[in-house]
């Protein structure tokens, strides 16, 4: 059998994204319920995805960009 977390963490991203079957939802918010150390993850993941979301919508300052255009190295 496997291990509960284990299963969890594989369902954790498309948890995430809502992709689910209701049975894999219900089977995740379970887990969820029960287990502190996934619950933890969770929101750990959770509020990643949401600094990642701010990060992209921040527009990037020209001198940001001048200085990672001058770190390029030429594929060649």
């Amino acid at each position: 059998m496997m291990d509960p977390c284990a299963h969890c963490e594989e369902m954790m991203q498309p948890y995430l994204d809502r992709i689910l079957t209701d049975a894999e939802r219900h089977e995740a918010e379970a887990h969820l319920a029960e287990c502190e150390s996934c619950r933890r993850r969770y929101r750990f993941e959770e509020s990643l995805r949401v600094y990642v979301r701010r990060a992209v919508d921040t527009p990037m300052s020209p001198e940001l960009k001048e200085k990672l255009a001058a770190l390029r190295i030429p594929l060649n």
